[in-house]
């Protein structure tokens, strides 16, 4: 096993209020358009975590990193990947066959067109006899949360959150302050039995 787990983003669903400024900020932290354009035609929102929103329950559904990731294990191209203690899509790998989607325990991958300078990159359409056509049709990547590797500030979306219902967890971290707490409260106990 590992000797450093992946990190994953904590919702809290008493705190969270559906406001989807998680999704702005995780669209904008992945996009090469300035803020002010976020949502405009060559700029929109494509957010790599969802908020779900039921009579019962509001909260947003991203990617756990889980430790043996099954998106990870089926990519037939290998575009899924562990990086720096998070699982990562390598867009320019990724070929859009939908098996990492279909693997998801969670539903936190959905499939997101692909923008250069502020539009969708397009690609032949495979006809079934094999050749292509002459139409064009978005090429497409499996989308999902990177804990913004790219940001020196962390996950945006945690960041961003009025309510803090967003966390991000270093498990590793979280191991120690448990046994921390655990050794203390054996400290205080163990002085009963002398």
């Amino acid at each position: 096993m590992s000797s450093s787990l992946n990190h994953f983003i904590a919702a809290d669903p008493e705190k969270c209020i559906g406001c989807k400024l998680c999704e702005v900020a995780c669209s904008q932290a992945h996009s090469s358009s300035p803020a002010f354009t976020a949502g405009a035609l060559n700029a929109p929102i494509l957010p790599r975590l969802y908020v779900v929103q039921t009579p019962e329950i509001t909260i947003p559904v991203q990617c756990r990193h889980c430790e043996d990731a099954p998106c990870a294990n089926c990519c037939p191209v290998s575009a899924i990947s562990r990086k720096n203690g998070a699982i990562v899509v390598e867009t320019k790998l990724c070929v859009g066959c939908k098996t990492c989607m279909l693997a998801c325990p969670f539903g936190a991958i959905e499939l997101l067109p692909v923008y250069k300078n502020g539009a969708p990159v397009m690609q032949a359409v495979l006809c079934e006899n094999g050749e292509t056509s002459m139409d064009e049709v978005p090429m497409l990547f499996a989308g999902k949360c990177d804990l913004c590797s790219d940001r020196k500030k962390g996950p945006a979306c945690v960041e961003v959150c009025p309510e803090k219902a967003l966390s991000l967890i270093d498990p590793s971290r979280m191991k120690r302050e448990r046994n921390i707490k655990a050794a203390m409260s054996f400290l205080n106990t163990s002085q009963n039995f002398s």
